[in-house]
């Protein structure tokens, strides 16, 4: 008696990627630098710097990825290949807003991701879109210190409005923030809250407070309310949002924890 099962009809079978890790083409058509894109090369000798400019002469991985900017047909027809189903992947906000603040979107990278969602689905995939993975326009990070600024919540609404948009007739399952509880920790500094502006040094000793980062989450968690209660109804009928968590082992909390405390983050409303 044969016990193979097969996976439930609809089931979605995939891989996931991010925009800042493989698409490369970092300044090219109006696309604005990313907060990835100021992090350096390393080695087990020399460790991933953050630079507040661009320097000359240095390796900055995320400016190449792997060039599916040029490459996603070819690359989406071998994900099909492999028999996968469902693409997660993320729209860079700085190709759609080069600046995060922007008035208008850039056209370009706007039609970028027409071609690949379109290319998806002649290989019958179902793209499953993060719209921020660990990457903000880097003027954000400059102007606004990135999500300490409550400012933020109302520029990745006009972002997200905007994809909403325009993909509505081709992308049905969205992801608001990826790994947001990442934000809990002194890394989060770096690609999930960005609260790095005027910081150029090693990644490791960038520094915040637990206020600091509570605060910024406070902002995200609100922000990616508002855009799952906007969504135009008729893309909420035949579609779904969320937030996507990562899974650590970070230390517990005391099995008697204090019920309050004076340094207790608190979030301003």
């Amino acid at each position: 008696m044969s016990t193979t099962q097969a996976f439930p009809k609809g089931f979605l079978w995939g891989g996931a990627t991010a925009a800042n890790q493989l698409e490369g083409a970092w300044d090219v058509d109006g696309r604005g630098p990313s907060v990835d894109d100021h992090f350096t090369g390393g080695t087990k000798d020399k460790p991933r710097t953050i630079t507040v400019d661009i320097e000359p002469d240095v390796l900055y991985p995320n400016h190449d990825g792997i060039d599916f900017y040029h490459h996603y047909e070819e690359d989406i027809a071998l994900f099909a290949e492999m028999g996968f189903n469902m693409f997660r992947m993320s729209i860079s906000w700085s190709r759609i807003f080069p600046n995060g603040d922007d008035e208008q979107p850039n056209e370009l990278g706007l039609a970028f991701y027409d071609k690949v969602f379109d290319c998806c689905r002649a290989h019958g995939i179902e793209p499953l879109v993060t719209l921020s993975h660990y990457e903000m326009p880097y003027h954000l990070v400059e102007k606004y210190n990135g999500w300490a600024s409550r400012e933020l919540i109302g520029f990745f609404e006009k972002y997200c409005q905007t994809v909403f948009d325009r993909y509505r007739d081709k992308v049905r399952y969205w992801l608001t923030f990826n790994e947001i509880n990442c934000g809990t920790m002194d890394m989060g500094n770096l690609f999930e809250t960005s609260m790095i502006r005027g910081f150029s040094g090693p990644a490791s000793e960038a520094h915040s407070t637990p206020q600091e980062r509570y605060q910024a989450l406070h902002h995200q968690f609100v922000a990616s309310a508002r855009v799952v209660r906007s969504r135009p109804r008729e893309l909420s009928r035949s579609s779904s949002s969320a937030t996507w968590t990562a899974s650590s082992s970070p230390t517990p909390p005391p099995a008697t924890p204090r019920t309050s405390s004076p340094t207790r983050p608190r979030c301003a409303a």
